[in-house]
């Protein structure tokens, strides 16, 4: 059984559409589970004044009956609030007059190679599809596959770890679900007090030199069951399956699972999780080096995974660049930006870990109903003796 997600929409257009296919019949759905995601995406100190304008609802249009999956592709709306100073511009016909182009790229963004590639002389034919606004609409995709992956007592959490050169200090235990509790209220979702304060510092200091900022976001599933994704092909291995939904994430460089560029420079003695078994546990690791995953498989550890992410390709004080139409240098386009949205890629974060996840979960366990999922799950539990 398959699980896939789809969106379509630009950035200024007339809205965003999401589709989620291959839910099961009979799932309950609440409008929370799609529209507190999406609110928590629009948080995070460093957001422009885009946010301001927008307050991000999900729409169902279908797959939906009563509070319940129906089993068929589930489409979700989003309107984007901004498209009223847009409807010129961004109209899906033809305008009454002649619109202006945008001719100047800017440098990290996908402005230029996207006109190279698909034959455009209007930069705005590439940045309206390329922009981060897209992820409100995976947000609320990925908050379907949370509400699947809840019923299989599966939880998806994130924090915020670094922004520019500010560093929260590595957690001094394992984190739980219960620790994920109040990360909201920080503005910048980190865990860490101090940090969080030298963090907001770091951005006003930096907005005020018309500076963007990035930093590193970690995402954290619990209630996982061993032997998601498999180790028979590249293409079913699981940390092959994250990395592509992480580094999906707009502005997004690297990725990590679990403490990857650490156990890098460690002997192998100090980069496995050894593996023990006392009857009343069953099977157990008393470390997660390896963030859950082995052999490209879940091994029912607590699945972690990082994402970095680079300052934002839109600045204030634009970088050099050329006009496209005329070859002359130029300043890049200056785009209404945000400074600071790793708060936000981290939620991004969980619904892409969510969709792949959820994905996961249906490959292996199928059902046409959510009961034959749940039987199919505890039966597996079952045979391997799994104890959560």
């Amino acid at each position: 059984m398959a699980l896939r997600l789809i969106t379509a929409g630009e950035s200024h257009g007339p809205g965003l559409t999401c589709v989620v296919e291959g839910l099961p019949a009979g799932l309950e759905i609440r409008p929370e589970d799609l529209n507190a995601d999406m609110s928590r995406r629009q948080l995070g100190h460093g957001r422009g004044g885009r946010m301001k304008i927008e307050r991000d609802t999900a729409e169902v249009t279908g797959g939906l009956r009563h509070g319940r999956t129906l089993g068929s592709p589930i489409a979700i709306q989003i309107a984007n609030r901004d498209y009223e100073n847009w409807r010129e511009r961004m109209s899906p016909w033809p305008a009454a007059e002649r619109i202006e182009e945008v001719h100047l790229p800017r440098p990290g963004h996908a402005d230029l190679v996207g006109t190279q590639k698909f034959k455009q002389s209007d930069v705005r034919n590439i940045l309206e599809r390329a922009s981060a606004r897209e992820t409100a609409a995976r947000v609320a995709g990925g908050g379907l596959c949370k509400a699947f992956l809840r019923r299989l007592g599966v939880s998806v959490y994130s924090h915020v770890l670094q922004i520019a050169s500010v560093r929260a200090p590595e957690p001094e235990r394992a984190l739980e679900p219960e620790d994920f509790a109040s990360v909201d209220s920080s503005p910048v979702r980190c865990l860490d007090e101090q940090a969080s304060r030298a963090m907001v510092r770091e951005i006003d200091e930096l907005r005020r030199a018309n500076e963007s900022l990035g930093g590193v976001f970690e995402v954290q599933a619990f209630g996982l069951v061993p032997g998601l994704g498999s180790h028979v092909s590249w293409e079913e291995r699981l940390d092959g399956r994250l990395a592509m939904a992480i580094c999906s994430i707009q502005a997004v460089k690297g990725f990590a699972v679990g403490e990857a560029f650490a156990i890098a420079g460690r002997p192998g003695s100090e980069a496995h999780d050894e593996i023990f078994y006392t009857s009343e546990r069953g099977i157990y690791r008393e470390t997660n080096r390896a963030g859950g995953l082995e052999g490209g498989m879940t091994d029912g550890c607590p699945l972690i995974v990082r994402g970095a992410m680079k300052p934002l390709s839109t600045l204030t004080k634009p970088l050099r660049s050329i006009d496209i139409a005329t070859l002359e240098p130029a300043e890049a386009l200056r785009e209404r930006t945000d400074s600071c949205t790793v708060p936000a890629a981290g939620v991004v974060g969980e619904a892409m870990v969510a969709v792949v996840l959820a994905a996961a979960f249906r490959r292996k366990f199928g059902g046409d109903h959510i009961d034959d999922v749940l039987e199919a799950v505890a039966a597996y539990e079952q045979r391997i003796e799994w104890r959560r």
